[in-house]
């Protein structure tokens, strides 16, 4: 879970969608109190501080966040309006793990959310998925759809959960049957049987399925 503090609903949208093709689900804040106690009540593994005037700057937010003893190792990013480099080197100096000058590339700024999150939990897999109206718990093996259940085959559900973990990297029919059925040698038109369902079972998700003609498959919001 990453917790975005910015009140700019095209950057919300945007961070969301590039996050969420990583497997990231996002909650957003815009007021600094509902920021704080969300903080209290859960600690996510991320935080992205964008910029609100009426809330405070960057800095002074960045500075109470690292106060408090339970969120003081939490990674942090900060979008910046600021392009002075003094600017973002008191940023990284009052304990910002990486600051990006905004108008921000969003496929940079999500590789380095996923690089700084492979530093601080190494060991850690992610189990939810968000993308569009399509949700994927991983453990439970829960798939809704719109927050409507949705009921698929063990193969229809490890297809989908490798093609999450792939964070939008096209996969191909070899390695999907490599990794789901565990053989690589093998009939290409079985992957393409079982995807047709899995975006049928889908519904308004199944748009999301992309086949990259003569490459293979990735999903992307």
């Amino acid at each position: 879970m990453v917790y975005l503090f910015e009140d700019d609903a095209k950057i919300c949208n945007a961070v969301t969608e590039a996050l969420g093709r990583s497997g990231i689900v996002t909650k957003s804040f815009c007021k600094a109190s509902e920021f704080f106690q969300a903080i209290e009540e859960k600690l996510p593994q991320l935080v992205v501080f964008g910029a609100i005037p009426s809330e405070g700057d960057s800095l002074s937010l960045l500075k109470k966040l690292r106060a408090r003893q339970a969120s003081g190792n939490v990674p942090v990013i900060v979008l910046t309006g600021l392009v002075e480099e003094a600017d973002r080197v008191a940023l990284l100096d009052a304990g910002a793990d990486d600051c990006m000058s905004k108008p921000i590339g969003i496929r940079e700024f999500a590789a380095r959310v996923r690089a700084l999150l492979r530093r601080a939990y190494p060991e850690t897999e992610l189990t939810e998925f968000r993308v569009g109206p399509l949700f994927v718990h991983a453990g439970s093996r829960l798939v809704t759809v719109s927050d409507e259940p949705v009921t698929l085959t063990k193969k229809e559900f490890d297809i989908l959960l490798f093609l999450l973990r792939s964070g939008g990297a096209v996969v191909s029919r070899d390695r999907l049957l490599a990794e789901v059925w565990g053989y690589s040698d093998g009939e290409s038109r079985t992957v393409d049987v079982h995807i047709r369902t899995l975006r049928a079972k889908l519904g308004a998700a199944g748009q999301y399925v992309e086949t990259i003609r003569g490459v293979g498959y990735c999903i992307r919001a």
